[in-house]
């Protein structure tokens, strides 16, 4: 037995060492071997080869198969090196995006935020699965090459080459349809939304001028086709933060719940909607010194930095009126003023032509007229010498030395909050009271203002930043003053007639709308707009959706809601105090210079008392003045404006932002830092 066992074994050892000869016989023709009588040998060279050469060869025959089935697939398929560099994108995705292959094959990945490093940075989120070799499903809005955007569920799967490293990116991609609910995924859905809109939620990565360009494509008419750009735009805003995430969950879990659990998250909604949890998480600002200087000094009150020299405001208000100028009708006023106010209406309205004729006293004349159009005097019933009164009191308190925040700035603010309260949606949404308010804000918003920061008051100590603990001091110091000034003479008391419950409305309501114009708060207000008024009403006119209502009671109850129509009014006058740059080229370069010399102004006085310097690129031998107005309109106007307009339909002001833009940019790419280019030789 034992001898047929050796003769049997011997057998299959020879039939294996013929085997592997016959398959290393085709193997040298690839590669050199030495022949080897070990049965051993032979086995572990054939491993090396199933592992190595064999499958490779398997795999590159399989590629045009795999290749095929891509080109095949109705998904959108995207795949990127380990530096997020585009390698390969499939027809669907091509006509998704509108993107051309050629046109993004070998260019970086440009839906994800820059880091310091130069490589694309994925938000925390999606690091921490992928960079550990797990995929991540979730959901952002992509933007086409049109400039839309597209909401898309979306699975990043890393890629594992040789040594164990991630060498590839691939990411599939579906469009949501947001009119169906998903029942058979809720559950994946719930997961998804809470990660919503990785694309854009972080201002680490601020949208680029092309965004801003993509404005001046859109009509100045208000078309239906411009009011969809606008809709969908809002929807894509780097403006996210993470309340609005919650909110987004819940709005989905209210989709498959019962009536009774739905009606609870309305609640809850309400809530949310209503407390201070919008403020954005806000990145480094792309390292740009003028984004940087220009949010620190205008987003913050600033740190007391102890200098040794405490710098004190003091201004006596002018309470008397025996020094004012003889009071003056609307039936007196000269001719010349009268026919420069003849279009006031109009958004191109001259306002520094009527600072010229007025010798710097526009508000008085602009307000008179302003106030007589919205019947202001019959609201309040007040005289008309009151109000006359009242004006010429509130503007002999700005300053005339300031190049930007006097008179001329308030009259500029009111003629925008005017022609915004003629606009159709926003008279559908605000009452006389708030209109009323809107108006009086306008004027008041800026009175006595000292030509500096709140960040330089705090710093240098003054009298206004003790006064208000260095907490919003100079719009806390506007309202006060203005009702000091009104309440304290009776014979420009414009509000001495009124019911005392009406004149606490209407004064809560004033104050609340200065207050909105303080920087710190912009992105929350922007944000809350956005999230409680522009969304639930983007919804009704993309889906016909009423939400147990028709349409119109839907449209009605969004925009009646005491809190909502708060929000407008905020919005308002914020979009009314920063629209220069949505006037008129000419408009927008006055006052860029204007403003450029007030921070000149302040820098200057900052180094000469040896203050801490909030704005150093504002140095007037230095400053570039395009580089502030493109870092100022892309971080502060843009997202801002498009909301505005989505919801009041102002085409014409986007328009003019982008060709003011346009000229900025055009400004600097030429390396010129002043306001206009050199005249021609």
């Amino acid at each position: 037995m034992t001898s047929q066992l050796l003769d049997a074994s011997e057998q299959i050892a020879t039939g294996a060492r013929s085997a592997c000869h016959r398959l290393l016989y085709l193997y040298r023709k690839h590669k050199w071997y030495v022949e080897n009588p070990s049965v051993v040998a032979c086995y572990n060279e054939l491993v090396q080869l199933e592992f190595g050469e064999v499958r490779a060869r398997f795999k590159l025959r399989a590629s045009s198969a795999i290749f095929t089935a891509l080109e095949q697939c109705q998904e959108c398929i995207e795949i990127t090196s380990e530096d997020n560099i585009i390698q390969y994108v499939n027809p669907t995705f091509e006509g998704m995006m509108g993107y051309q292959r050629e046109e993004l094959i070998g260019k970086e990945l440009t839906q994800m935020p820059k880091s310091d490093k130069n490589k694309a940075d994925l938000p925390d989120t999606i690091n921490s699965y992928i960079k550990k070799g797990k995929e991540w499903q979730g959901m952002y809005y992509g933007r086409k090459r049109n400039g839309d955007s597209i909401r898309q569920n979306v699975r990043i799967m890393p890629v594992i080459g040789q040594g164990g490293k991630i060498r590839h990116y691939v990411s599939i991609k579906t469009p949501c349809n947001e009119n169906k609910a998903d029942t058979a995924g809720f559950s994946d859905r719930l997961q998804v939304e809470s990660q919503t809109e990785i694309c854009t939620s972080k201002y680490k990565g601020r949208r680029k001028s092309s965004d801003v360009r993509s404005n001046t494509s859109r009509g100045s008419d208000g078309s239906n086709q411009a009011r969809r750009s606008s809709i969908a735009r809002i929807h894509s805003m780097t403006i996210e933060a993470p309340i609005t995430k919650v909110i987004n969950i819940i709005n989905v879990a209210q989709e498959n719940s019962s009536d009774g659990v739905a009606e609870a998250l309305d609640r809850v909604l309400e809530i949310l909607r209503t407390t201070e949890l919008y403020s954005p998480q806000l990145g480094n600002k792309d390292e740009d010194p003028h984004t940087s200087d220009l949010v620190d000094g205008l987003m913050s009150d600033g740190l007391r930095k102890l200098s040794g020299n405490e710098y004190v405001f003091t201004k006596n208000a002018q309470l008397s009126l025996s020094h004012l100028p003889v009071s003056t009708s609307l039936n007196d006023i000269p001719p010349r003023i009268t026919e420069l106010m003849e279009n006031e209406q109009a958004w191109d309205f001259d306002i520094f032509e009527l600072e010229a004729a007025t010798h710097k006293r526009p508000l008085v004349y602009l307000g008179l007229k302003t106030l007589s159009r919205f019947g202001v005097c019959e609201y309040l019933n007040c005289s008309e010498s009151t109000f006359r009164s009242w004006l010429q009191v509130i503007e002999a308190n700005y300053h005339s030395s300031n190049s930007y925040h006097n008179s001329t700035h308030a009259a500029d603010v009111l003629h925008a909050t005017a022609y915004f309260l003629n606009k159709e949606r926003i008279k559908q949404s605000l009452d006389r009271t708030d209109e009323v308010a809107a108006l009086i804000a306008a004027i008041i918003h800026d009175v006595d203002h000292p030509g500096r920061t709140n960040s330089f008051l705090c710093n240098a100590g003054s009298e206004l930043a003790l006064l208000y603990n260095d907490t919003t001091v100079l719009e806390s110091h506007h309202a006060a003053l203005a009702f000091q000034l009104t309440t304290r003479n009776d014979k420009c008391n414009i509000f001495k007639n009124m019911e005392r419950n009406e004149y606490r409305i209407l004064r809560q309501a004033i104050i609340d709308m200065v207050f909105a114009t303080e920087m710190t708060k912009h992105f929350e207000h922007v944000n809350k707009f956005v999230n409680s008024i522009n969304k639930p009403l983007a919804g009704l006119e993309e889906n016909g959706i009423g939400g147990g209502r028709s349409n119109e009671d839907s449209f009605s109850f969004i925009l009646s809601s005491t809190d909502n129509r708060t929000l407008i009014k905020r919005m308002l006058i914020k979009c009314a105090d920063v629209s220069n740059p949505c006037r008129p080229l000419q408009f927008c370069i006055e006052w860029a210079g204007r403003i450029s010399e007030e921070y000149f102004a302040q820098t200057d006085e900052e180094k000469q008392k040896g203050l801490p310097v909030v704005m150093p690129v504002f140095d007037r031998k230095t400053c570039s003045i395009p580089k502030s107005q493109i870092s100022f309109i892309d971080y502060f106007i843009t997202d801002m404006f498009d909301a505005w307009d989505a919801f009041a339909d102002l085409p014409n002001l986007v328009q003019h932002l982008g060709t003011n833009f346009k000229y900025w940019k055009y400004l600097d790419e030429q390396n010129l830092s002043s306001l206009r280019p050199p005249p021609e030789q």
